[in-house]
C-alpha cells in the first residue's frame, strides 16, 4: 500500500512538472526568436549569468549569451546591455566577467550596466524592473532557459521578448541535464510569481535611462 502511494505521488509530481513546463513553453513561444535579426528593438538586452570557469572567465554557455547580446547591440536592436549574475563571493563575479567579455568584443563601457545580485532568473527580472527601471527588454539566453525567463520577466511587469543564444553544439550530457533541471525550476518560477512572491536583494534605484535622457522612436512607444 505504501509503495503504491509513493509511486502515485511520484507520478503526480511528474505530471505537474511536465504541465508547468508545457504551459510556460506555450506562453513563451510567440515571444521567442531564433536570430537577433528577426527580433524587434527594445531599449535593453538582459543577459543572464551562466557560471564561470575556475580562472574566472565565462563558461561557453555564458560566452554565447554575451556574444548574442553584442550582436543585438551592433545591429542597433538595443541601446544598453544589462549583465546580471551572481557576485555573492569575492572570488566569484559573473557580471564583471560578462562585462570584460563584452568589452573585448567592442562594446563601449558606458553601454554596459552590471547587476551584481542576479542570483537567479526571478531575481534578475525583479531587479531589472525595480532597481533599473526597465519596462521593455530583449532577454538573451539559451533555448532550454528562455521560456522560463520570458514568463518570469513578463509576469513581473517587463514587456519582454527573447532571442536564443545557442551558438554552438553543447555536450549532449550537459544539455540533457540543463533541460531536466528546467522541470523543477519552471515549477518554482510559477510558484514564486503566482503565489510566494519573494523579494530578492534590493537597494537604491539605479535607472538605466534617466528621465531627461533623449529617447529613440522605439523607446517612445514604451508605456
Amino acid at each position: 500500500m505504501l509503495v503504491r502511494i509513493v509511486v502515485s505521488l511520484a507520478l503526480l509530481a511528474g505530471v505537474v512538472l511536465v504541465l508547468s513546463r508545457l504551459f510556460v513553453w506555450l506562453y513563451a513561444k510567440p515571444r521567442a526568436y531564433n536570430t537577433p535579426e528577426s527580433i524587434s528593438p527594445a531599449p535593453v538586452a538582459i543577459v543572464f549569468g551562466a557560471g564561470l570557469n575556475r580562472d574566472g572567465s565565462p563558461t561557453a554557455v555564458l560566452r554565447d549569451r554575451v556574444a548574442t547580446a553584442v550582436e543585438l547591440y551592433r545591429a542597433g536592436k538595443v541601446k544598453k546591455l544589462l549583465m546580471s549574475g551572481d557576485n555573492r563571493f569575492i572570488n566569484y563575479n559573473e557580471p564583471a566577467s560578462m562585462r570584460q567579455y563584452a568589452l573585448d568584443l567592442g562594446v563601449p563601457e558606458q553601454d554596459i550596466v552590471l547587476d551584481y545580485a542576479g542570483r537567479r532568473t526571478y531575481d534578475t527580472c525583479y531587479r531589472a524592473k525595480t532597481i533599473f527601471g526597465i519596462k521593455q527588454a530583449i532577454l538573451v539566453t539559451q533555448n532550454f532557459h528562455l521560456p522560463r525567463a520570458l514568463f518570469t520577466c513578463n509576469a513581473l511587469g517587463i514587456r519582454a521578448s527573447g532571442v536564443v543564444a545557442d551558438r554552438r553544439a553543447y555536450q549532449r550530457r550537459a544539455y540533457a541535464i540543463w533541460v531536466m533541471r528546467e522541470l523543477p525550476a519552471t515549477f518554482v518560477a510559477l510558484w514564486d510569481v503566482l503565489l510566494r512572491k519573494p523579494q530578492p536583494v534590493l537597494g537604491q534605484p539605479e535607472p538605466i535611462f534617466p528621465e531627461n535622457e533623449p529617447l529613440t522612436n522605439w523607446q517612445q512607444d514604451i508605456p
